[in-house]
């Protein structure tokens, strides 16, 4: 989840209604389907792909890229699915939902890849998935968890995160109700960004939250262009709830907490949706203010998932830097080629109605979880509850997973 949105780019991606408007039209345009071809048995195994390496979404289409291109190196490395070297022909969609289109149509019909893996975002995986669809192509994607996504009711396409992505914030429902009645807050304020990925993680606590009896002290919707934050905590602080939700992207959340800090207001409980999973972007914004807050993810650089570590180790052999730097999109998307080769060994096909029948059964071993899907590739599992605890990531709930026991109450702010 994964989720972790950074800065303009949004892992729980915002959608443009009249960008996505036009993307309907483009798919209908497309000319009649047609069946996909089996992947022949010699040669290079093709798989195309669309990326945001341009536009809005850039960034973490760039990250999506290293993910696929990394997954595509260590498998070749291996000798290839199946024996044959996997060939990756990525093509950039500009973040826009027409040309993501074209390029999908593109890649089968004309390129005649073999195998499609997703693009980023909600937004260009709906139309992406359609053209898939129809070309009876299997769509394995890393970064479109939107309610629209599963609207569409498509057989063929699988979500390679935990859960939908509005569903971030279950897990920390399931944490503060899990705790004895007389530890629970009693009360609780919402500040939730209006759009259709924050708002909704932040309303499903609150559901919850009221169903259990802790009472809403304070609830407010912001629009998207609000900057200051200051008011809307004003509000929040005179309300005084024992827990804090925010339904947030990531510089909502950084102003968000900074305008709590100048208030001096801190709850025993502080979860943002998003911003505080961010490893590298949340300290650089708040400082030491990170201590206590908790947030959900699918993958970090301290996550204990089987192979993290190789992955960590190549991802850093091959593109430098550090771990604690490592985007999960670029986890998400090596996950799925994983998918692949999970298909491949059980199977020994790989082929695209193989691998949507085969995936459609069973439970997937992932860098972000143990992955299952309903009919449409809606994810069955649930994200990880991570909470900063000696100013790093760390995996509190649920503790079968957990590193640490959740910390509570929060420590005051550092200032």
């Amino acid at each position: 989840m994964h989720l972790n949105i950074h800065g303009p780019r949004s892992r729980r991606d915002r959608l443009f209604g009249f960008v996505a408007a036009l993307a309907v039209s483009a798919v209908a345009l497309v000319g009649c389907s047609a069946s996909s071809p089996a992947a022949s048995s010699t040669g290079p195994l093709k798989i195309g792909i669309s990326l945001s390496l341009t536009g809005d979404f850039s960034d973490s289409g760039k990250a999506a890229q290293r993910g696929y291109e990394l997954w595509a190196s260590v498998i070749n490395k291996s000798g290839g699915l199946l024996g044959r070297q996997v060939k990756l022909s990525i093509v950039d969609d500009a973040s826009s939902p027409v040309q993501v289109v074209t390029n999908y149509t593109n890649l089968i019909t004309q390129d005649k890849v073999d195998l499609v893996f997703g693009p980023y975002s909600s937004l260009l995986t709906v139309p992406a998935s359609r053209v898939a669809s129809r070309y009876r192509y299997a769509f394995i994607e890393p970064a479109g968890g939107g309610p629209s996504v599963f609207d569409q009711k498509l057989t063929n396409l699988f979500f390679v995160q935990p859960a939908p992505t509005t569903k971030g914030g279950d897990v920390f429902a399931n944490y503060i109700l899990s705790l004895p009645a007389n530890k629970r807050p009693k009360t609780a304020g919402y500040a939730k960004l209006d759009d259709p990925f924050s708002a909704p993680i932040a309303a499903s606590i609150q559901k919850r939250f009221e169903a259990a009896g802790i009472k809403t002290v304070y609830d407010q919707t912001y629009p998207a262009e609000t900057a200051d934050m200051t008011p809307i905590m004003s509000g929040m602080a005179a309300a005084n709830p024992d827990v804090v939700v925010g339904g947030s992207q990531e510089a909502d959340a950084f102003a968000q907490i900074k305008a709590m800090i100048q208030l001096k207001f801190n709850p025993k409980w502080l979860f943002e949706s998003n911003g505080a999973n961010s490893p590298g972007d949340f300290p650089a914004a708040v400082g030491a203010n990170t201590e206590g807050v908790f947030s959900s993810a699918d993958w970090y650089a301290d996550s204990t998932i089987a192979g993290s570590t190789k992955f960590i180790s190549d991802y850093i052999a091959k593109y430098g830097g550090d771990a604690q730097k490592i985007d999960p999109t670029s986890a998400e998307a090596y996950s799925a080629g994983m998918l692949l080769d999970e298909v491949a060994k059980k199977t020994g096909k790989i082929d695209n109605a193989t691998i949507i029948t085969t995936l459609h059964t069973g439970t997937w071993p992932t860098l972000v979880g143990n992955l299952s899907w309903n009919q449409y590739g809606a994810p069955k599992g649930a994200y990880l509850l991570i909470q900063w605890i000696s100013g790093k990531l760390t995996t509190v709930f649920p503790s079968a997973t957990a590193q640490h026991a959740p910390m509570a109450p929060k420590p005051h702010w550092a200032g």
